[in-house]
Order: structure tokens, then C-alpha cells, then sequence
């Protein structure tokens, strides 16, 4: 079985969807490796790494020629696949809700499309799971970009000339991301805070050493959905929310938010006015801006000043640490791969009645067949 990587084509993307450890995993299975000359460089690979491992190096044609697999960081334009052979598998982040075109272009070309973020939440896919490794890599940095932008320290600071009191810092949204931004500023020394709407992670909050800070005495919300994502919640809720954030934000040096719903807009948690309420030269990084943003005034891609309050929403965070997140992801895809792998006949076979395949396969047969897109 033949195994394409190309290097990647989206604006600012600096990942790359296999290392050398993860060809020599392959290769061990008995896969063979084709790598897109320069597909790694930005993720601080060189080629001549993937030769030593073992992969095969050339231009895009070459590498697409005969591949049995495409292996992606984010979803190659279908254009740029001309020459791959039907029934190709194409196995990268695909963004289906928001590139509905591009998977039907998939399917026209007779491709078989899996989305890794559709990856079923189970306890088989853990080592799956695109979205929480990449998600704990963003927290992390989140915290990072911050405190570059606060302009003060973090930790309290006892010195002759009199002390220096720690940063406050308030996490919106406890996923993954938020869970790591939560450690990392407390490993900074700041005083941190975090709210959630499922009830579930307040546990989680203070095990870290964390004020949990959640709306009471609403009846009947817990705010979990299918996989242990945050669903949508009532108008009562909102306006409890909104009133509990409003008189903690404005005490707060830095807030991260993290909130986001699968298929939808991100869910707007910071409203102007709030960000008139905080402090001048206090520091809010929106990690669901490119959903459409937690916070009113965001821009993708951009830092904004709002109120005197910088809002800081830098795009694909995660390719902000190309060498780790590359690390991550390409291991999810071969831990994805190589629990198919059939070694009688040497190559991935999908069940169709397997609840993963189930779950990321988008096209097959020229056809769409994801119930999510087609429900």
C-alpha cells in the first residue's frame, strides 16, 4: 500500500501530516512512504530526514501517482489532486461543514474522503483524536502569546522595592484546551479562574488548582452533549452567564476563551461592554475565532484594541507549534491507520459496520454518506 504525504497548501499552515518516527511505522507495517519534496521544512523537517527513514522523495505527480492513501494535514484543494486514482483514501481535517464543495468534489473524483475531527469520542479513538491533541498544544500556547502581549508578569513577585501582585487570569471554556491553558498559567504563577457550561468539568478546574466560577440555582443544565461537547443552552442560562461573567471579567488581567459547538458558530461569550468593564492593557486571546469568535470585536488573524483591552486572535494556533503538533497528528493518523491494517492483505481495510469508520468516513462509491452532512 502506497502512502502519499504532500506538503501542505493552506495559507499559513506549517504542519505536516507524517514524521520520520511515524515512516518508520509505516514502513513496518509494510506500507510504502511517498513524501512532497519540502513537505516538512516548515515544521523544521528536512528531507533528507524522511529519506533516511525510509519514504521516497518527489514532486507532487510523483508522489500522488498510484498512492492508495493521502495522507493531510488539512484537506488538499481536489484540484491539486488530479491524478490520484479512484478510490484514493484521503485522510486529513477536512472542515466538512464549512467546505461542503470540497467534499463533494471528493466524492466526484471517486475519493474516498475521512474526516480525522469527526473521530467518534470512544475510548478506542482516544489515540485518535486530532482534536485534543492539537487543542492541548493551543491551550498551552494561548497562555504563551498572552502574556507576551500583557506587558507584566505573571507570578507575584516579593521584592526591596515592594511586590508585584500575580496576573489574573480567567478561562472561558473547559476542554481540552482550556484544561491546559488552566496548568500553564498556573505553572506561570498567575491566579487562575475558569467557567464552563457543563457542570461535569468543575471538578476538573479545581483539581488543577483552579477557582471554578459557575452559574447556580439554574435548574436542569448541564451542558453536555454527544462526546462531551458543549451543547447549546437556554435563554435562562445565558442571561445567568452573562450576568456572573460580567462581574468577574472586570477584575481579570487576561481571559482565554475556548468555547466551541461542532457545526456551528462559535458561541459569543464577551460582549463589548464586558471588554469595556476590564482594566487598560488587560489581554483577551480567542481561540474560536476562526468559528466566528467568543469575543465581539475579534478579528482572525489580527490583534485588535478594543477599550484599551488588546483581543488577540491569531489563526490555526496550532500550526504556531508546527515541530510538536506535527508530532501529534501524524501519530493520531498512523494510530488511526494501523488499527485497519490487514496483514494478509497488506494494506487498510475499513469495515463498513465499524462506529469509526462509521463516524469519519464522509465519501465513498462517489457518493456522500456521512449522516451528519446529509441529516
Amino acid at each position: 500500500m502506497k502512502l502519499a504525504v504532500l506538503r501542505e497548501a493552506a495559507d499559513g499552515e506549517r504542519r505536516v501530516a507524517v514524521t520520520p518516527e511515524i515512516v518508520r511505522k509505516y514502513i513496518a507495517l509494510g506500507a510504502s512512504v511517498a513524501v512532497e519534496a519540502g513537505a516538512g521544512l516548515s515544521a523544521t523537517i528536512a528531507d533528507a530526514d524522511f529519506e533516511a527513514a525510509g519514504a521516497t522523495l518527489g514532486a507532487r505527480e510523483q508522489v500522488l501517482r498510484d498512492a492508495d492513501a493521502i495522507l493531510g494535514v488539512q484537506g488538499p484543494d481536489p484540484v491539486s489532486l488530479e491524478g490520484a486514482k479512484p478510490g484514493a483514501l484521503v485522510v486529513a481535517s477536512l472542515d466538512p461543514f464549512r467546505q461542503r464543495e470540497r467534499v463533494d468534489a471528493y466524492a466526484a473524483a471517486g475519493l474516498e474522503a475521512l474526516a480525522m475531527e469527526f473521530m467518534p469520542r470512544i475510548t478506542r479513538a482516544q489515540s485518535m483524536d486530532i482534536l485534543s491533541s492539537q487543542s492541548n498544544l493551543a491551550g498551552y500556547k494561548a497562555v504563551l502569546d498572552a502574556a507576551s502581549e500583557y506587558g507584566r508578569a505573571f507570578p507575584m513577585m516579593m521584592t526591596a522595592a515592594g511586590t508585584i501582585s500575580a496576573a489574573r487570569v480567567f478561562i472561558m471554556g473547559v476542554g481540552v484546551a482550556g484544561l491546559e491553558a488552566i496548568a500553564t498559567a498556573r505553572r506561570l504563577g498567575a491566579m487562575v479562574s475558569a467557567t464552563d457550561v457543563r457542570a461535569a468539568t468543575k471538578e476538573q478546574i479545581e483539581s488543577l488548582g483552579a477557582k471554578a466560577i459557575f452559574v447556580d440555582k439554574v435548574a436542569g443544565i448541564e451542558g453536555e452533549g454527544a462526546g462531551g461537547y458543549a451543547t447549546e443552552m437556554s435563554d435562562e442560562y445565558k442571561a445567568a452567564q452573562a450576568d456572573l461573567v460580567s462581574s468577574h471579567i472586570a477584575k481579570q488581567d487576561i481571559v482565554i476563551t475556548t468555547a466551541l459547538i461542532p457545526g456551528r458558530p462559535a458561541p459569543r461569550l464577551i460582549s463589548d461592554a464586558q471588554l469595556a468593564t476590564m482594566r487598560p492593557g488587560s489581554v483577551v486571546v480567542d481561540l474560536a475565532v476562526e468559528q466566528g469568535g467568543n469575543v465581539e470585536g475579534a478579528v482572525a488573524g489580527e490583534i485588535v484594541e478594543r477599550h484599551g483591552v488588546k483581543i488577540v486572535g491569531h489563526r490555526n494556533v496550532p500550526s504556531r507549534l508546527a515541530a510538536d503538533t506535527s508530532a501529534l497528528f501524524a501519530r493520531n493518523l498512523y494510530n488511526f491507520l494501523s488499527a485497519f491494517w490487514d496483514k494478509e492483505a497488506g494494506r487498510v481495510v475499513l469495515p463498513d459496520d465499524d462506529e469509526i469508520v462509521k463516524g469519519v468516513r464522509l465519501t465513498q462509491g462517489g457518493k456522500v454518506v456521512s449522516d451528519r452532512l446529509l441529516g
